[in-house]
């Protein structure tokens, strides 16, 4: 099964305060409150505050602040800080569902989306989390979500996305998914992409939306034996620049989730200039499975999140990031 990453608060009905959170949430909602009145808000104990919890803390305190102090923690947030340092704590500021909305919200104004930070959030999702992404996004800017990514994305990667929204992966069942099945997918794809001239990326998204991990180990490994290529690198040769990206991310969260986002993650620090606003939500996003994609990116490339983190952001965003990483993975010493 398709790893969920929203934590069990996200998917209850009654949010309400009178499930009892308790006094530790109203002291860190007045800490916020505190940290940002009068002149000039406290970045430090505002990290201090937000970023040294776990997600479902942070949910309960977006919630309760609003209860507390009739205002919304994000409008706290984007009021009184600016730059990648605002951008992350609005993020931190919501709960998983919202935070992701917002996120593509930001990926897709101005000129040309962010595709990158867009495919990273819908591809290779459950199809819970897939319905109530959307659902959250047309109650918080009453905008459909696939016709906002229709409007910003063109060819296969429009398609590819599409195909992602749809949340229609199936559940595993080896009555149907059997062997047989796997290799007659696995040679439909190869005559929709290296055995015919021009690429049918539609048709290719559709047969690796729709199968559920467990098939696509049964597909890629027919395909391999009858090819002598694996899936991933098919699409490789087959497909081209943020399509690639986006194709072998999706089909990564289905092989190996946290090796695949650790290696994202890699990507938004190498070459040629950091990519802030996908680093951030990146280790946001995932922080509830941090320490699973921890430890696969210091198997692979021998070095912390923490390490990349310091060596390509500064500041008061860095202390931000790096107390995000903590409170998933604390660093020694």
């Amino acid at each position: 099964m398709t790893i969920p990453i929203y934590p069990g608060i996200v998917k209850e009905n009654d949010l309400s305060p009178d499930q009892g959170f308790g006094s530790e949430i109203d002291d860190l909602c007045q800490q916020i409150r505190d940290a940002t009145k009068g002149w000039g808000a406290n970045k430090q104990k505002v990290i201090d505050a937000i970023a040294t919890q776990n997600i479902t803390t942070r949910c309960k305190m977006a919630i309760r602040y609003k209860e507390l102090f009739e205002r919304e923690l994000v409008d706290v947030m984007k009021k009184e800080f600016s730059g990648d340092f605002g951008v992350a704590l609005e993020f931190l500021s919501l709960p998983s569902d919202k935070a992701e909305c917002a996120m593509i919200r930001k990926a897709c104004k101005g000129i040309g989306a962010q595709v990158n930070v867009v495919w990273s959030i819908v591809c290779g999702r459950t199809n819970e989390e897939m319905d109530r992404l959307k659902k959250t996004y047309f109650t918080m800017y009453n905008k459909d979500l696939g016709k906002l990514l229709a409007s910003e994305l063109h060819g296969d990667m429009e398609r590819l996305v599409f195909n992602c929204l749809q949340g229609a992966e199936d559940v595993y069942d080896p009555q149907f998914h059997t062997a047989e099945k796997a290799i007659e997918e696995a040679e439909e794809i190869h005559s929709k992409g290296q055995g015919r001239w021009g690429t049918d990326g539609r048709g290719i998204f559709k047969l690796l939306c729709k199968a559920p991990p467990e098939h696509i180990e049964n597909m890629n490994k027919a395909y391999a034996d009858k090819y002598g290529f694996t899936l991933m690198k098919a699409m490789e040769k087959e497909m081209g620049g943020n399509v690639k990206e986006g194709t072998i991310f999706m089909l990564g969260m289905k092989q190996k989730p946290y090796e695949t986002i650790g290696d994202l993650i890699r990507s938004a620090c190498v070459g040629f200039g950091t990519d802030e606003l996908l680093l951030t939500t990146l280790l946001i996003r995932y922080q509830p499975i941090m320490s699973e994609v921890m430890s696969a990116h210091i198997e692979k490339h021998g070095k912390t999140i923490h390490d990349r983190v310091r060596s390509e952001v500064g500041g008061k965003f860095k202390d931000l990031l790096l107390q995000v990483l903590n409170t998933a993975w604390p660093e020694q010493g």
